[in-house]
């Protein structure tokens, strides 16, 4: 793996017309309702988590994409060539899990032909690990927590308020890093700390 490049998590999820049911006050005697039309059109997303594997002082990055139905190959390689211009020619090594369009056999001619990017699979049924599973989670239970929109221009308005809303604050996705138990920068051996 090139020590010098950023690591980036990718995941997908969905979102839908159907409000994301979350627990919510209200005065004693009047229970909130939810009102919405029972439609079932989705949009999907794809968020890429990345941390400089060297220099934490570069920041984290978040890169976010939407789009009305599901990913397939030829989407995520959309993605993907997104992702390219957002990290502007430096190295990526890529971790996703292994759904079969990541790992398909045009996703993996494409790959081949990319010489900034190197792909990492997760471990199978480990969501734990992945950085960007609480980038959902977080927007599922702020943004998008009891959203009843009408058309799925609601439902991408209050993603992409949930996504500025994490870009702002440096912390969060670090600690959606931290969370995982993972850590992007080894330690320095003993041999060569400054302290002796």
């Amino acid at each position: 793996m090139n020590t010098r490049a950023w690591i980036v998590f990718l995941d997908e999820s969905g979102v839908s017309l159907l409000p994301q049911i979350r627990r919510t006050y209200s005065p004693r005697g009047r229970t909130p309702l939810l009102r919405h039309r029972l439609n079932w059109k989705r949009a999907s997303m794809a968020g890429a988590l990345g941390y400089h594997s060297t220099d934490p002082d570069r920041g984290a990055r978040l890169c976010f994409h939407l789009k009305p139905g599901s990913y397939d190959t030829a989407g995520l390689i959309e993605v993907l060539e997104q992702m390219k211009v957002f990290y502007r020619g430096e190295r990526v090594v890529l971790v996703w899990d292994g759904l079969s369009a990541h790992w398909s056999r045009a996703m993996r001619a494409w790959v081949a032909e990319q010489d900034w990017l190197t792909l990492e699979r997760l471990p199978a049924y480990a969501p734990e690990l992945n950085p960007v599973e609480l980038l959902w989670s977080s927007l599922k239970k702020r943004e998008l927590a009891n959203l009843a929109g009408d058309h799925l221009a609601d439902v991408a308005d209050a993603t992409e308020q949930g996504i500025h809303r994490i870009n702002h604050n440096p912390q969060l996705p670090w600690s959606f890093l931290a969370h995982t138990g993972l850590t992007i920068h080894p330690p320095t051996p003993p041999n060569l700390r400054k302290d002796q």
